[in-house]
């Protein structure tokens, strides 16, 4: 049997936590940035985590489930 294969963009866009929990990175920060506000693009640049409905999916691309 082979080896089962991690998703390449799942791999490259989220990372596990000690706790166990996924960490990601928010989206709309790449262009157009004159029309948002400082405060909006503040919040942008700090990472979050991924919601509990969500985080099965998630783990299963990484092959951790």
């Amino acid at each position: 049997m082979p080896k089962m294969k991690t998703k390449s963009s799942a791999k490259k866009r989220f990372k596990v936590t000690g706790t166990g929990k996924i960490k990601r990175k928010h989206a709309f920060k790449s262009h157009i940035l004159t029309k948002k506000s400082k405060k909006r693009k503040l919040k942008l640049t700090h990472s979050g985590l991924v919601s509990d409905s969500d985080s099965n999916n998630i783990k299963q691309q990484l092959r951790l489930k």
